[in-house]
């Protein structure tokens, strides 16, 4: 555990910095939260604004936006003319993810939507290209039914949280693990896609629209 705790520090040792607005963030966020752990953090979100640039989307799709910092990450790919609209239904963090986002140079490219993911997505008209699913674990599935057959060939979905804390690996799981094995079972057996899982921190699966 302490090698990997000091391979993890070195790694990101390595790794391109965050921004001051985004170091501030996370601050904040340990500061004013009782589940600061919830956050992506620096390394998540590097991986995030890396295959966000790299896919270069219109248009981004965020369940679960927390404090925001995953929300910003994911901005830094949008192009010029991109947004990202980013769904919360627990109020009790946004005026965080507010004010951060005010201060953001993509705040005119943040769409915040208040409420349940299953009933703002069907109502939205809009071609995502990027989806990154950190919201309640139970509707993991449901998320995937529901947005499958929305997004086009070569549309990227992450969905985090994956690997619950080695949890997966139990024989016997308890409900919560139990629907997010369920989750990575479905996308690994969907001949729709191909995917594979990043374990990194809790585990991020990476799906493709084939």
């Amino acid at each position: 555990m302490l090698l990997n705790n000091m391979i993890w520090k070195y790694a990101s040792a390595m790794s391109t910095p965050e921004s001051p607005l985004l170091l501030e963030l996370e601050r904040q966020t340990h500061l004013k939260t009782r589940d600061p752990e919830m956050i992506s953090g620096k390394m998540q979100g590097r991986i995030l604004s890396f295959l966000s640039k790299l896919i270069a989307p219109k248009h981004i799709l965020e369940i679960g936006t927390f404090t925001g910092y995953a929300t910003l990450c994911l901005a830094e790919g949008l192009v010029q003319d991109g947004r990202i609209y980013t769904l919360e239904k627990d109020p009790e963090y946004l005026h965080i993810a507010k004010q951060f986002f005010k201060q953001s140079e993509f705040h005119d490219r943040i769409e915040l939507l208040e409420g349940d993911a299953l009933e703002i997505i069907p109502g939205l008209d809009v071609d995502f290209q990027l989806v990154f699913i950190d919201a309640g674990k139970k509707e993991y599935v449901d998320y995937y039914d529901l947005l499958l057959p929305r997004l086009k060939q070569g549309s990227i979905i992450l969905a985090d949280n994956v690997l619950w804390r080695g949890k997966v690996l139990e024989d016997k799981k308890d409900e919560r693990t139990q629907i997010i094995d369920d989750f990575n079972r479905r996308a690994s057996e969907d001949v729709r896609v191909e995917n594979f899982i990043l374990p990194i921190r809790d585990g991020i699966h990476v799906i493709r629209i084939l």
